[in-house]
């Protein structure tokens, strides 16, 4: 009997050649077979009578074939293989593209359960190149649930069908199941091998949906144990004790008052530096909460202690823009900075990393520049990470690793819902910043359609005129998918409707150093429009940027766009974001129209993720997280919440889950390929 991890090759119909392919999917043992899941299955127990078809879409039609196919070769390289097949309601023609041998295999007379899109209407309607079964005469219902899996160039459903088959039947009896009993039966769960052959081979749809919540309940909790194992191993750490804690001339050399969320969370920040443990911490807020203020306090904390700190932003134009607002602040405190980015001069470059060498330069300022070779910090104490999604597990990883220990905060302009964030970023502490500093004016926000065009050439000319500046932000760099705008083509455009203004253009694939001076020059007040990808999403401040146009709107996600949206109103101008795409049908104009009801991140995040789910949500976060293949963390929020309420539990009385060994091997194996090792 095949062993789980035999190699697939072995498989009848594999073989070498095939394997290689199947290493694409990393798919190289059948253990690996078993754990790649189909991606949707097709519903073929609902069969319909070709009378009822009712338009294009995929369809199961149990019908005989009525006429020999025929074959016709169209042009070099395409060929047509034509038949007609018939039920008790009527006939439908059957057209394969390219698939001579599949046609050539269907009998006049017999009956074949098909399964395929139906395109066109009317008389030239046609079923294109189905799946087609034959029906045994006592087989009164042929229909069947078909998974479907995921696939390379040069394998098909039927390789991957063979390879799952194997994989099923190298299952032992005694299969371990990394869930204990009482959850199982607390939850109504599948057990392990039950819920693997009903995820590979269901008979029915709620089979279909009981293996599916079965696997994302183990993936969630596994999720959930890894990380809490994580976070407490952090904190078994010894960690660098802030003794001084001196808020409140900090407090007093910030020339506004803090809201009180920024002082929950500086409070949160000063209790975890005087713990002993190294802190963790992800500090998230809306766009404009403050979060660089929170940063300061840390980094002003370590200067105080005898540390210093490190503060890496993404970007060169980023960190320039943090070294300049901290810079007023950090001199009042009488905290020496520098800062270091990849594009300084060699005699500015030398100057800083000896600074950073010897200590007097007790705040460091920089790009991903900090944690290359050659920057070697004295006593470094403090490490923030600005837009956290940008940068890797293993970079934040490289800049502590300068320290020992240190206590490190990572930020994020992304606004997730607090119970998500709890478990999404389940190996670090949270703290939220849920207040905008007074003083900030709600930006007016309206969704419109092509319609409204020349009225908002018009009031962009007129924002120009009050001394605003405009972005445009378009989904594309150049001419592409038809109907979209790209930035090259609507630069060009808005120079011919406004040649007395300036119009710039900025995308992803330019230099970053042309990058960073188109940026330079729109901040300086040089160009009146911006014309720009997503690429400024997360961006410079340009306080006298009033208006804010995004075309297609309806292509981005919610919070991507309020995102966008958070580069204006940064200044005492009122200001406006005007989002095109209000006319590409009902669902986006209601999508758009709750951008247009608050201006929360907050609640634009808790509808973004109930209308998209949390794939294009996410974004780049998950690097280092380990990957769910099963769950889904827009429509599987209550199942996540009971995974993390049980992993807690069961980690409270057994930490090492030395209790649990397969459960204990399973956490281990998950968390193997992250990308700081940390379980290795």
């Amino acid at each position: 009997m095949p062993a789980l991890d035999d190699s697939i090759q072995f498989i009848k119909g594999i073989g070498p050649k095939k394997a290689k392919l199947f290493e694409k999917l990393h798919i190289r043992t059948l253990r690996d077979a078993l754990e790649t899941y189909p991606r949707d299955y097709e519903d073929r127990t609902r069969i319909t009578r070709i009378a009822d078809i009712a338009g294009e879409d995929k369809y199961a039609i149990r019908a005989v074939v009525g006429t020999e196919p025929k074959i016709s070769r169209i042009r070099k390289g395409l060929t047509l293989a034509k038949c007609t097949i018939f039920d008790e309601t009527g006939s439908l023609s059957v057209t394969y593209f390219n698939s001579p041998y599949a046609a050539a295999l269907l009998r006049v007379g017999q009956e074949y359960l098909f399964y395929g899109r139906v395109q066109g209407w009317g008389r030239g309607r046609t079923l294109v190149s189905p799946q087609a079964e034959r029906i045994a005469l006592d087989d009164a219902h042929p229909g069947r649930i078909v998974p479907v899996y995921p696939l390379t160039a040069g394998l098909t459903q039927r390789d991957m069908a063979r390879v799952t088959d194997a994989a099923l039947a190298a299952v032992p009896g005694d299969w371990p199941d990394p869930l204990p009993e009482v959850l199982r039966v607390k939850y109504r769960l599948l057990d392990a091998a039950d819920a693997l052959a009903a995820i590979h081979r269901p008979q029915t749809a709620d089979e279909v949906a009981g293996a599916r919540r079965r696997m994302a309940f183990e993936e969630l909790f596994l999720l959930c144990c890894g990380l809490q194992q994580l976070k407490e191993r952090r904190r078994a750490d010894p960690g660098i004790v802030f003794t001084q804690n001196g808020l409140e001339s900090f407090y007093n050399a910030l020339p506004f008052a803090p809201t009180n969320a920024q002082r929950r969370a500086i409070s949160e920040i000063a209790v975890d530096c005087t713990s002993g443990r190294p802190m963790n911490r992800l500090l998230q807020g809306d766009v404009g909460s403050g979060k660089t203020i929170v940063a300061a306090a840390l980094c002003a904390l370590a200067a105080q202690n005898g540390w210093q700190a490190a503060f890496m932003a993404p970007t060169e134009i980023l960190a320039a823009q943090h070294a300049k607002t901290l810079a007023p602040l950090l001199d009042r405190l009488g905290v020496s900075y520098t800062l270091l980015t990849g594009s300084m001069g060699a005699a500015q470059k030398r100057a800083a990393l000896a600074a950073i060498e010897s200590g007097a330069a007790q705040v460091v300022i920089g790009t991903h520049a900090l944690i290359q070779q050659g920057v070697a910090f004295d006593r470094l104490g403090a490490v923030v990470a600005d837009e956290q999604h940008r940068f890797g597990v293993a970079q934040r990883a490289a800049l502590s690793a300068k320290g020992e220990a240190p206590h490190v905060l990572v930020m994020s302009a992304t606004p997730i819902p607090r119970t998500l964030a709890l478990i999404m970023y389940g190996d670090l502490d949270v703290s939220i910043l849920d207040e905008i500093p007074p003083g900030r004016s709600p930006v007016g926000t309206y969704a419109v359609g092509e319609n409204m065009r020349p009225r908002i050439t018009a009031f962009i000319d007129k924002q120009i005129g009050e001394g605003g500046q405009v972005y445009v932000v378009c989904p594309l760099i150049e001419e592409g998918e038809v109907g979209l705008k790209s930035a090259e083509q609507h630069a060009k455009a808005l120079q011919q409707a406004l040649p007395h203004r300036h119009v710039a253009m900025l995308h992803g694939r330019m230099k970053n150093a042309d990058k960073d001076a188109v940026m330079r020059d729109f901040a300086a007040g040089r160009y009146d429009i911006l014309v720009a990808t997503t690429v400024i999403e997360v961006g410079v401040d340009v306080p006298n940027a009033s208006l804010m146009v995004v075309e297609d709107a309806d292509r981005f996600g919610l919070s991507q766009l309020h995102q966008l949206r958070g580069r204006v109103g940064r200044g005492a101008r009122q200001s406006y974001c005007i989002f095109f795409g209000a006319d590409k049908g009902q669902a986006a104009r209601e999508r758009l129209q709750i951008l247009c009801r608050t201006n929360d991140g907050f609640e634009v995040a808790r509808a973004d993720l109930a209308l998209r789910g949390p794939g294009d949500f996410f974004g780049q976060r998950q690097h280092g997280l380990p990957a769910l293949h099963v769950a889904d963390l827009a429509a599987d929020l209550a199942l996540m919440r009971d995974a993390r309420t049980e992993a807690e539990a069961i980690l409270a009385s057994d930490p090492a889950l030395a209790g649990y060994p397969e459960l204990c091997a399973r956490v281990h194996r998950m968390f193997e390929a992250r990308e700081d090792e940390a379980f290795n």
